[in-house]
């Protein structure tokens, strides 16, 4: 009998979770809180959507992590869990293409930018005539130096744990963590003293879709690595099975990347020719 519930495969067959109908049931009342917030209601119509949702990621990525303590996550399984993050990436380049191609049909067509409001309007130009938009040599250029330092302290730390060094996977990530906060500080200064607001021009609108969501995307990444940090602090990871922190390293690359992009596109070339905001 025992020869016959015997596993002979190398999946992983999960055991039944609450987990999917409870994330289901926080994110319906996320998104009705939501709603009420949009329309006038006070912050914490909000909370309860975000409680459920913040308990259902703890409880199942706990479970995700009893799963590959006891043996459950086989080469097969690791090997799609890489799919799988490769996949949410590849969905998550997709989002960004969506505010790039906003952008970018903006700025190369300006006479045909237009919202519902007059002041939308670009009057032919871009940026749009009486838009201040950001130098792309103070803060924006600080900011892009902190990226590309992070890049290569979470690649030390990855580079430390595949070689079992444990001091080194610690630093990287400490540093890694540390440098992510200062980016969010600095893009707070920013958007705090910005000339320009959101629903104020098409600009406005496409600037801070774009570099609002890939600081939300920081956010979550930093997040993700702290996570990681306490995991390694508690000698959650060894150089054979470490899935958690490659996962964060490919996103942070991601959100690497993405910067760039913004950098080159929105910072530079988006704004050749305007008036800066403060000269």
């Amino acid at each position: 009998m025992a020869d016959a519930h015997a596993k002979h495969h190398d999946y992983h067959l999960v055991d039944p979770s609450p987990w999917p109908v409870i994330g289901s049931i926080g994110g319906f009342v996320l998104a009705i809180g939501a709603v009420h917030y949009f329309h006038g209601s006070p912050l914490w119509s909000v909370l309860p959507g975000f409680a459920i949702v913040f308990y259902t990621m703890y409880g199942w990525w706990s479970d995700v992590l009893r799963e590959g303590r006891k043996g459950d996550h086989t080469p097969v399984v690791q090997l799609h869990l890489r799919y799988g993050m490769l996949l949410f990436i590849a969905s998550e380049v997709m989002f960004f293409v969506a505010w790039f191609w906003a952008f970018f049909d903006a700025s190369l067509f300006p006479g045909e930018a237009i919202q519902a409001s007059r002041t939308a309007f670009t009057g032919g130009h871009w940026p749009p005539q009486g838009i201040e938009v950001f130098d792309p040599w103070h803060i924006p250029l600080l900011n892009t130096l902190i990226l590309l330092a992070s890049g290569t302290t979470v690649t030390w730390a990855h580079h430390a744990l595949q070689h079992d060094d444990k001091k080194g996977l610690k630093q990287g990530l400490a540093f890694t963590v540390v440098l992510g906060l200062i980016f969010t500080a600095l893009q707070a200064y920013e958007y705090m003293h910005a000339s320009f607001s959101f629903g104020g021009s098409i600009y406005g609108s496409t600037f801070f879709m774009a570099t609002g969501f890939h600081g939300f995307h920081v956010i979550v990444g930093t997040i993700f690595l702290i996570v990681c940090l306490v995991r390694a602090l508690n000698d959650g990871f060894d150089s054979k099975q470490h899935f958690g922190f490659e996962a964060a390293a490919w996103y942070w690359h991601f959100v690497d990347v993405v910067w760039l992009f913004l950098f080159a596109s929105i910072y530079i070339w988006g704004s050749h020719g305007a008036v800066m905001h403060g000269g």
